[in-house]
């Protein structure tokens, strides 16, 4: 999963044309290791990366890679990419950020973890890199609204929601059902997003404000201890974001 520090990033290429294109990258990102299969490493240019040179099929290295790198860049088809991460898959909460290139370097597509993994974001910036388009899938991205499972984490916050909460919660507001906002801590720049705030979040200052018939779920910025029988009540309708200490 990518971490707050500079991420471990891999460029995988095992053809010449995706070698041609990892090299491109390479030289715009300095602390990127690229990966190649052994019938290229005798070609390699003088780089300043680090390399790595795969011993065999990539594989039988991808267990390897998923481990020790937060994001994995590879110059291969989608559909090889697909059955060669799938035997390594375990949850979002750990997988690796995996972003697909062609060997033209035309799309860059965000494949696993997009969000908690942070493949969403680096994929956009290994696009703007490269001069290519980024397709994005998710749908609070293609929806450009909140995206409930990392709201505010470039901030500090903390998500608090069973994991059923925050699919739940999310499905209502790419559905574009009504939404209360309730903020009582944090920095205010949390949205920032080009585009204006979907007209299907309501902004709410106090969480007593809400009449929660009227809303399809709750995101609520707080540092208010939540009772039991308050999670009971609104069942798979609330996600609470912790924001630190002196961010108001």
């Amino acid at each position: 999963m990518i971490t707050p520090s500079q991420p471990r990033v891999a460029l995988v290429a095992i053809t010449k044309h995706g070698l041609s294109q990892a090299l491109r990258l390479a030289a715009q990102l300095r602390e990127a290791c690229l990966t190649v299969s052994e019938k290229f490493a005798a070609e390699l240019p003088a780089i300043s990366n680090p390399v790595e040179v795969l011993p065999g099929a990539l594989s039988a290295n991808m267990g390897r890679l998923f481990t020790r790198y937060d994001q994995l860049v590879l110059f291969i088809s989608l559909g090889a990419v697909v059955r060669l991460i799938a035997p390594h898959l375990k949850s979002k909460d750990e997988d690796p950020g995996v972003v697909v290139v062609d060997d033209a370097a035309r799309y860059v597509i965000p494949v696993l973890s997009g969000h908690v993994g942070g493949a969403n974001a680096f994929a956009e910036h290994v696009a703007a890199l490269l001069g290519a388009e980024p397709v994005l899938t998710t749908a609070s991205d293609v929806g450009k609204t909140i995206p409930v499972d990392i709201l505010g984490r470039e901030l500090g916050w903390q998500v608090e929601a069973p994991k059923l909460n925050i699919t739940r919660v999310s499905a209502h507001v790419v559905n574009n059902e009504p939404i209360a906002f309730v903020q009582e801590a944090g920095a205010k720049n949390w949205w920032t997003r080009p585009t204006p705030l979907p007209a299907n979040i309501h902004l709410f200052e106090r969480f007593e404000a809400v009449d929660l018939s009227r809303f399809k779920a709750v995101l609520w910025v707080t540092r208010r201890d939540i009772a039991p029988e308050l999670w009971t009540q609104l069942a798979e309708r609330l996600v609470v974001y912790r924001p630190p200490l002196g961010q108001d």
